[in-house]
């Protein structure tokens, strides 16, 4: 096994503000959303069966954690409100989320998007708010 794979140290459920904060042993630390965790779930039902396959997920913005169980010593399992529980987050996925959280959420904000699901997600696209494009474009 590569020893360089970073490790958690620390993982909470915040249930109030819907975050899963981890840290890791390089140092890291991430908050991911629920909401994220689950419309990125790694299980088929989510990811289908072959790329392009993948399920888009509507409506979860308020999805909840109801528990996480650990697999193994590599991975959790979290248990959401829906109901969702079949997808094994390993520590280098939970990782790779949380480094690529803003490029992953303006990708699911378009999917939204072009799925006509536009304000079906508790987050606003981080990259609009980054780039000062406040002009009034309040729809």
């Amino acid at each position: 096994m590569s020893a360089n794979k970073p490790q958690p140290t620390a993982l909470n459920a915040r249930t109030q503000s819907r975050l899963l904060e981890i840290s890791f042993d390089d140092g890291r630390q991430f908050s991911l959303p629920f909401e994220l965790l689950r419309v990125y779930s790694p299980s088929a039902e989510v990811k289908g069966h072959g790329p392009g396959q993948e399920v888009l997920q509507t409506g979860k913005r308020d999805v909840g954690l109801v528990g996480i169980e650990p697999v193994g010593n590599y991975a959790v399992k979290p248990i959401f409100s829906d109901e969702h529980s079949s997808g094994i987050f390993t520590w280098e996925y939970l990782y790779w989320l949380g480094d690529n959280q803003e490029v992953l959420w303006g990708d699911y904000l378009a999917k939204l998007q072009q799925a006509g699901h536009p304000g079906d997600t508790g987050r606003d696209a981080p990259m609009l708010a980054k780039s000062g494009g406040a002009c009034g474009h309040h729809h």
